[in-house]
């Protein structure tokens, strides 16, 4: 198992996917940093609106908020809206649908009979995958708004550590859904579709309005993007209940992505 790790990681690492996935998410980073700042500096809003902008009390508000954030509440604002779960599904659907693709899947499953080694390596892929994404978008949300000059409340290293490690947790758990995808499909489509739909909040709409309507309990809450938005939020440090979410959707993913590999003919 161990052995396929190193190769699925020396394969990252040589994967144009890979370094695309990483280019977006910086891109992206950054430019949610620079419209901060544009809409933080009050001289910004002034210029835009003797220039015939239409600045409203509502924009006021919120460029007085963006003033008295600090570093962890503009992270979480950057990385907690679904963004970073979004972007490790993708990439990890890239990159094991290629497995598919270019037919590597079926060498090694006919040099190594015993296919949960391959599922294994892959469950801890996942992690190695979601983790340098979520230590990229860290960073990226700390060293840009120094770039561009925006001041921000310092936070604790301590608390930047926890909301990072806690953010991590649900991405590789969020990874494994599109890893399972992929093992069921045979194909990428359908990992890509759903990282888009789920990390955008849409299965929670609509969990939340069927739940509603049949009187049933808000099981939405426990959904992976509502834990990223919410119960990761530097104010709510529920530690125990993201475990125990990411942990749940993680056994889940992983039995069945065991049961497909088995199931199915490679």
């Amino acid at each position: 198992m161990f052995n396929l790790l190193k190769m699925d990681v020396r394969r990252l690492f040589k994967s144009r996917s890979f370094y695309i996935i990483l280019g977006v998410t910086a891109v992206l980073l950054i430019m949610v940093t620079v419209m901060a700042y544009a809409v933080a500096d009050p001289e910004m809003m002034d210029a835009m609106e003797a220039q015939g902008a239409d600045i409203t009390e509502s924009d006021r508000m919120m460029s007085e908020y963006i003033q008295n954030m600090s570093q962890l509440d503009l992270m979480h604002e950057s990385l907690g809206s679904g963004f970073l779960l979004v972007i490790a599904g993708i990439g990890m659907t890239l990159f094991a649908g290629g497995d598919f693709s270019s037919g590597y899947i079926k060498n090694i499953c006919f040099a190594r009979p015993r296919r949960w080694d391959y599922v294994l390596s892959k469950l801890l892929l996942a992690g190695v995958y979601s983790g340098l994404l979520t230590a990229l978008g860290v960073l990226l949300s700390l060293l840009s708004p120094r770039l561009v000059g925006l001041r921000l409340a310092a936070a604790p290293l301590s608390q930047l550590t926890r909301y990072a490690v806690l953010m991590w947790l649900p991405c590789w758990a969020f990874s494994l859904m599109a890893l399972t995808l992929v093992l069921l499909t045979r194909s990428s489509t359908l990992g890509i579709i759903l990282s888009l739909v789920s990390g955008g909040d849409l299965t929670v709409i609509l969990a939340g309005a069927l739940c509603g309507r049949l009187g049933l309990p808000p099981v939405e809450q426990y959904f992976l993007s509502s834990v990223v938005r919410d119960l990761c939020a530097p104010q709510t440090g529920a530690a125990a209940l993201i475990l125990a979410c990411a942990a749940g959707w993680s056994v889940l993913y992983a039995a069945v992505s065991l049961a497909a590999i088995k199931n199915q003919d490679i």
